[in-house]
């Protein structure tokens, strides 16, 4: 791909070598496929469709899709479609053989072993390894929690590591500073703050997260972190054990006394409404959902928005991980060049325009060590921070089995029972017992 003095060219270089001025970041990167040995025409007059979820990062390869379009001569129909029934739709379609779309960004967290099963993806790897479709050396830049997330049992590259997203605490400093409080730095200190910030009467709530069914499974898995546990190891079901039963008497706690009146039917989107609003104290979820937050169009809490780490659990300091993947269907009729939009997409500049507009944080390691790249990050340095700080005490927050959307289903309604008061002991033991034949009959296939 393009080495490091080509990625520095200045822009007048960049202009009179012909390239336009809307295919710069703001880092002065030059255009993708400007240094490639890759005839990015070979396929020009094919049409593809993309799958995407609606997220920033979706949104990001939206806006420039035109630009891909024109290095390629490729046409491209791309549909967003929210995460949930994004994911129904494509193993609905999947499963059937015949898919609509050539191109899928998948969940990694969730999808990663479902799709392996169903052999859903085609290889990459063939691809990757033909000089006349892939730069020598491409997948070096990669970081290894991105390469272990894209490959298959086989050692094939099923999709290529789109994004990584850090969960990480938003917090309002200005209803922080009303109150005398710091930003918690343990996990009893942010409930302390959370209910000291409550004041219902003024519509103003300390804490929100995910409470929807299914949605809200990672935001309980997260909070096990924190207890030094994963809710499943080694195959192994772990989700009624004192930790995790911990962890939901602190779910329960945040999302009763401290959240706002409805919250077991917000996903994210509605955690990220009520906290534009400026009534929300803390946000827990991922990095990526950041830039609406500094736009003064959206937003009443510009300029007063801070980026935390997660506090610390009584018994380890962990940072939830997940991950996005962009990959090709094993039915496509037209694998290559939808190969070469994969390729497009995980490019160096499609990676600093997330982590510029906040969108995401690549997994390339060039992208994130280049000082001129972090110079054109929109986002307040304290998003960087947290982004680099979360980095350090990385864990996965989902369970990579097969089933983990039952798994999120059967756990998601225990949860959503504990905001309507249920015993956390008795709905994690319930849901446990429930799911554990599942993920029994999925191992063992």
């Amino acid at each position: 791909m393009f080495t490091s003095d080509k990625l520095r060219l200045s822009r007048r270089q960049v202009l009179a070598s012909g390239v336009a001025a809307g295919a710069l970041s703001m880092a002065g990167m030059p255009a993708f496929g400007q240094s490639s040995q890759i005839n990015w025409k070979k396929y020009a007059g094919t049409k593809i469709e993309v799958n995407l979820i609606k997220s920033p990062r979706g949104e990001t390869l939206t806006k420039f899709q035109k630009e891909f379009e024109e290095l390629t001569g490729i046409t491209v129909v791309s549909e967003q479609t929210p995460e949930q029934q994004q994911r129904q739709k494509a193993v609905i379609e999947l499963t059937s053989g015949r898919p609509s779309f050539d191109v899928v960004h998948i969940s990694y967290h969730v999808q990663k072993r479902q799709f392996e099963k169903g052999k859903w993806l085609a290889d990459l790897t063939p691809f990757i390894n033909d000089p006349s479709l892939t730069d020598a050396g491409y997948l070096n830049d990669f970081a290894e929690a991105g390469l272990a997330f894209a490959k298959n049992p086989e050692g094939g590259f099923g999709a290529l590591p789109f994004s990584v997203d850090y969960w990480i605490v938003y917090w309002n400093k200005e209803l922080f500073a009303k109150k005398g409080l710091s930003f918690p730095t343990t996990f009893d200190e942010m409930v302390k703050a959370a209910v000291a910030l409550t004041d219902p009467a003024n519509q103003t709530y300390g804490f929100v997260a995910r409470g929807m069914k299914n949605a809200n499974t990672p935001v309980w898995t997260s909070l096990m972190l924190g207890y030094d546990q994963y809710s499943v190891d080694g195959g192994n079901l772990l989700t009624d054990t004192d930790g995790a039963i911990e962890a939901a008497k602190l779910y329960q706690t945040l999302m009763t006394k401290a959240a706002p009146p409805g919250v077991a039917g917000f996903n994210w989107a509605e955690c990220q409404s009520a906290f534009l609003q400026g009534k929300i104290g803390m946000w827990f979820d991922g990095v990526g959902f950041a830039p609406p937050l500094e736009d003064p169009e959206k937003s009443r809490v510009v300029g007063k928005v801070g980026y935390g780490i997660m506090p610390k659990g009584p018994k380890a300091h962990a940072a939830a991980t997940t991950g996005d993947g962009i990959g090709v269907t094993a039915a496509s009729k037209n694998k290559e060049a939808a190969y070469l939009y994969c390729q497009w997409a995980t490019n160096k500049l499609m990676g600093a325009r997330l982590l510029q507009a906040g969108a995401g944080v690549p997994f390339r390691n060039s992208v994130l060590a280049d000082a001129e790249v972090r110079k054109g990050v929109k986002m307040p340095a304290e998003w960087v921070d947290a982004v680099a700080g979360s980095a350090k005490i990385s864990r996965l927050t989902l369970p990579v089995i097969i089933p983990v959307t039952e798994f999120r289903d059967v756990l998601g309604v225990a949860l959503t029972n504990l905001i309507s008061g249920g015993d956390p002991a008795a709905e994690m033991k319930r849901a446990t017992a429930e799911f554990k034949p599942i993920l029994e009959r999925s191992e063992k296939a």
